[in-house]
């Protein structure tokens, strides 16, 4: 060991040279299935960066430690389903916290404040300028979701009290939905074309994707419950409405760097008021009209 260190900052720094040296493989296996030339290489090098960094605390530690193959798989896996930006930014996060670890070594170890200016400067930076095609339509995924969040759970919701029957709102529900899904790509495809776009096409394709798969969630409660179960099914139509809100408000937040709370009350707030409206509707014209399914 290079000099006497307390056993406060050396516990700190063996769990820091486990993280770089983890992080340093993730990069690795990231960079070999990532699409594009100059991420694979902004990959690399965020992965060498890693390896230096875990050199330096193994100068201080005297230890030749494993990276953790739990976190390899983790963020591998996460990086195939969810794409390399979400997974890399989201292991990335947990370093924001280490701000008091970092000040602790600081009174002990000189290369600590290099390592730290390093991770918060120039990594930063070289993940800014990855470049991944799924990012380029979360606009797109936005706005099908959305359209489809708002515009279903209100039809559902008005359906609910005006037909009583689960699998009857399911099958009004898959009609409006299909339907939907369709005119907003259409829609999406023409506005992607007249701003002279090339690609009108995958950002249509991505809009009703996100639509379609909106939909098949909000009507699957409607579809495995009792036809008198109408109740029970639009309390489980909102929640999974909510569920859905937080997953892909989670996923852009980390993924693009923005602030989660306001995004999800925002999309939450709307979609459970447009439901509330629909469901009184609902009743009002069971009254007015006096129709009976």
């Amino acid at each position: 060991m290079e000099k006497k260190i307390s056993p406060e900052a050396y516990k700190i720094l063996k769990k820091m040279q486990q993280s770089e040296i983890t992080e340093s493989v993730v990069y690795k296996k990231i960079a070999k299935f990532a699409k594009g030339e100059e991420n694979k290489k902004t990959l690399e090098r965020l992965a060498s960066e890693e390896e230096n960094h875990a050199k330096i605390w193994e100068k201080y530690t005297g230890l030749k430690l494993k990276p953790s193959k739990w976190k390899i798989f983790k963020y591998s896996f996460l990086a195939r389903v969810f794409g390399f930006t979400f997974a890399i930014k989201l292991m990335e996060s947990g370093e924001e916290n280490a701000q008091k670890e970092y000040d602790v070594l600081a009174k002990e170890i000189e290369e600590s404040t290099i390592v730290k200016q390093q991770e918060e400067e120039h990594e930063k930076a070289l993940i800014e300028i990855l470049d991944e095609e799924r990012l380029k339509y979360v606009g797109s995924m936005v706005l099908g979701l959305n359209d489809a969040l708002v515009e279903l759970t209100g039809s559902l919701a008005g359906f609910t009290f005006a037909m009583q029957n689960t699998k009857i709102i399911a099958l009004s529900g898959l009609i409006i939905g299909v339907s939907a899904t369709f005119s907003m790509a259409a829609s999406e495809f023409l506005s992607a074309r007249s701003e002279g776009r090339n690609d009108a096409f995958k950002s249509c394709l991505y809009t009703g994707i996100a639509y379609l798969v909106a939909v098949a969630l909000l009507i699957l409660p409607y579809l495995l419950l009792p036809t008198n179960s109408y109740i029970l099914a639009l309390i489980c139509m909102l929640a999974i409405v909510i569920l859905i809100i937080t997953v892909f408000t989670y996923y852009t937040s980390v993924a693009q760097s923005k602030p989660f709370l306001s995004r999800f009350l925002e999309m939450s707030i709307i979609s459970v008021t447009v439901a509330v409206i629909s469901f009184g509707v609902g009743i009002l014209a069971k009254i007015l009209f006096g129709i009976d399914i």
